[in-house]
């Protein structure tokens, strides 16, 4: 599977501190524009289950 260009999360602001995402061979990379050499890869089932955690308050207690 070829790579997608990155995409910028829809609640980053308009300046360079955004969460952005892409798929590469199956699996998901997150970055931080403002720290494009480290790089987040996981698999897409890894990352729906952190999102579903995220929107059921699993991680809140961390705030």
């Amino acid at each position: 599977m070829p790579q997608t260009q990155w995409q910028k999360s829809s609640f980053s602001s308009s300046g360079e501190n955004c969460v952005e995402v892409r798929s590469v061979d199956g699996a998901v990379e997150l970055r931080e524009s403002d720290e494009g050499h480290t790089i987040l890869r996981t698999t897409p089932a890894a990352l729906a289950s952190l999102l579903h955690g995220i929107k059921a308050g699993e991680f809140d207690h961390h705030a």
